[in-house]
């Protein structure tokens, strides 16, 4: 088979789509034969060399994918050669054929084609996992959602809004916050000429949020706390704005709130297996229903994952970036 090999850590052109070895299932596993896998932050990480994959996943790049089971492992259940599923990897997604724990497939969902399903697994699992099973959104709360544009992004003002939360996004300009609005968002906050402390208290007398997504880390944890309501909930999801910050526990006593911070791909397999089970649950339904949709700004060719990875760089996207396997 083909996949896309990081021979050497760098930019884009690291990124060599070559032969390689086919990947046999083991004791639980399937083998896909992907039709499309997505790009994530992750990926441009782990082509820089910043991000290895957990001990005994694949080596390539890609943390979801779409596509056929071709082959089942031993000891596997409930799923059938030739199904059309949709996956949670640790890697391995940017190839035409990929191992994955069964406990870590997906159905295509109701309404949805086979390549489009790529864009759900890590959103939906990534969204579900942080905002309702860790932080227990609630109806009638206010979620802040920081890259309210981004795949994530764009997954957590459908999910919110679907449960009756009122949702607030930080974007750069206003293109994205008008698609952001077109998803439901409430509250639309142009980070790069709006302080996102100042605009929540606004709209909402001054409470602030009850819980905040957060992508950036420190650069915004110390602003993060002053727009959390009592008792309210910061998860912090990505480092994009550094690793280190200061956190005035004074203030975080005064609201009697949390700070959680946690990542998707070391998890154990456990773990994930739950993740994905309620994501089924609870989310396929309303992808079903239709009531919330995955969001595609470009699909390009597997073999030319490097122009996915530049968009990304460039923030040019809104929601997810596919990359089509040539054979899908």
């Amino acid at each position: 088979m083909y996949a896309i090999t990081i021979p050497e850590p760098g930019g884009p052109e690291a990124l060599v789509w070559a032969e390689v070895s086919d990947p046999v299932p083991g004791e639980g596993e399937v083998l896909v034969e992907v039709a499309a896998s997505a790009v994530n932050r992750a990926d441009l990480l782990q082509r820089q060399g910043f991000y290895d994959p957990p001990p005994g996943s694949s080596p390539y790049p890609g943390l979801e994918c779409s596509g056929r089971i071709s082959a089942l492992g031993p000891g596997v259940a409930g799923w059938a050669v030739g199904d059309e599923v949709c996956a949670l990897l640790a890697g391995g997604g940017y190839a035409e054929k990929v191992v994955v724990p069964a406990g870590q497939l997906l159905p295509v969902p109701e309404g949805v084609d086979v390549a489009t399903a790529a864009a759900l697994p890590e959103v939906a699992c990534t969204v579900w996992s942080n905002i309702f099973m860790i932080a227990h959104l609630r109806p009638g709360e206010t979620l802040l959602v920081h890259g309210g544009a981004s795949g994530i992004g764009t997954m957590a003002i459908q999910l919110a809004k679907a449960i009756g939360a009122r949702v607030a996004v930080t974007a750069g300009g206003p293109e994205k916050l008008a698609r952001c609005a077109e998803l439901g968002a409430d509250i639309l906050i142009d980070y790069r000429r709006q302080d996102f402390v100042e605009e929540l208290a606004k709209a909402t007398d001054g409470t602030g949020a009850d819980v905040i997504l957060d992508i950036v880390g420190a650069k915004y944890l110390e602003r993060n706390v002053k727009a959390l309501a009592v008792n309210g909930r910061l998860v912090v999801i990505g480092l994009q704005g550094g690793v280190k910050g200061e956190l005035n526990l004074g203030a975080l006593l005064a609201k009697r709130a949390a700070v959680m911070a946690t990542t998707l791909r070391a998890r154990p397999a456990d773990e994930k297996a739950a993740i994905v089970a309620a994501v089924r649950e609870h989310v396929w339904p309303l992808i079903g229903a239709g009531t919330v949709r995955p969001v595609v700004d470009r699909t390009l060719s597997l073999s030319d994952a490097a122009e996915g990875h530049r968009a990304l760089e460039a923030g040019s996207h809104v929601g997810k970036v596919l990359l089509l396997a040539p054979r899908a």
